[in-house]
């Protein structure tokens, strides 16, 4: 019997994996475990088969996947998967992730079956920027897989002293914390004052700013992708150190600054831009990728 590439590649690729666990993992029954596990970690509002690429989005911290779910009934030349994290949403019984190493290893798992299909880009926010980073990385190194075009906002590098620097706070107290998201913008003050509200938002946020906060990688000593790389940012915001992206890529290298604070990409005008800068690169690199 003959497999697609997906099947020969996991073959060999979990090989490691099931011998540590003690089983055998057939090929047949591997396959549609992946595609059970893409339909809870991937929300994707609408199917595109004819779509010339596929815009992969990480949440921000505490983050679900509607916002950039959605963002598949505006582009129509794209197809969204919009990854959705445990502890939120459908997941919400789940457990949170606990490092950097458990949200990638979910979401390559998951996309590892569709990822040569077509052309893909990552997109990601705060901490799906660093998620971003994380998952590019590990395509890269494990697979030899790379991105056609990686998406960054509102985060400093891993690797930028700006974000070593950085003090942490998911072990605030909720009223110390709660004070902290009034500052950063983004949040409505209705909701940052409905105590049952805070109960549901502040475990996954404190979760993923954990994970953040532990997370560590050493500065490239030479660029990993060779992909364009496109920052943006709020000119509001607190600054974060956009250059040090830099050195993940050897190929073209952006930095657009908007109008806003930390959550300028909710706004209307923001999001029309960053959709289209999208929209224009990915099109055009299509053509380049055929």
């Amino acid at each position: 019997m003959s497999f697609p590439w997906y099947c020969r590649d996991l073959k060999t690729k979990t090989n490691a994996f099931a011998k540590t666990c003690d089983f055998e993992l057939s090929v047949i029954s591997f396959i549609p475990c992946f595609f059970r596990s893409m339909d809870k970690v991937v929300n994707c509002f609408c199917k595109k088969p004819d779509a010339v690429a596929r815009l992969i989005c990480f949440p921000w911290a505490g983050g679900g996947s509607i916002h950039y779910a959605r963002w598949g009934n505006i582009m129509s030349s794209i197809e969204v998967y919009a990854v959705r994290l445990p502890g939120r949403e459908s997941r919400m019984k789940e457990p949170f992730h606990q490092s950097m190493q458990q949200v990638v290893e979910e979401v390559v798992t998951a996309l590892l079956p569709v990822l040569r299909e077509k052309p893909f880009a990552l997109f990601g926010h705060s901490f799906g920027a660093m998620s971003c980073f994380a998952f590019a990385d590990f395509l890269k190194r494990v697979h030899g897989i790379e991105p056609l075009h990686v998406f960054l906002s509102g985060a400093s590098a891993p690797y930028s002293e700006t974000r070593l620097s950085a003090p942490s706070r998911s072990g605030l107290s909720d009223e110390e914390f709660l004070y902290w998201m009034s500052t950063i913008g983004g949040t409505p003050p209705e909701l940052l004052a409905n105590p049952e509200a805070m109960k549901l938002f502040l475990p996954p946020l404190k979760a993923d700013l954990h994970v953040v906060e532990t997370y560590r990688c050493p500065r490239p000593e030479t660029p990993f992708l060779s992909c364009p790389v496109s920052c943006f940012d709020g000119r509001q915001d607190l600054p974060h150190d956009l250059e040090a992206w830099k050195d993940m890529t050897s190929g073209d290298f952006t930095i657009q600054m908007l109008s806003g604070a930390h959550f300028y990409l909710k706004e209307a005008a923001n999001e029309k831009v960053i959709l289209d800068h999208v929209t224009k690169h990915l099109e055009t690199a299509e053509m380049d990728y055929l």
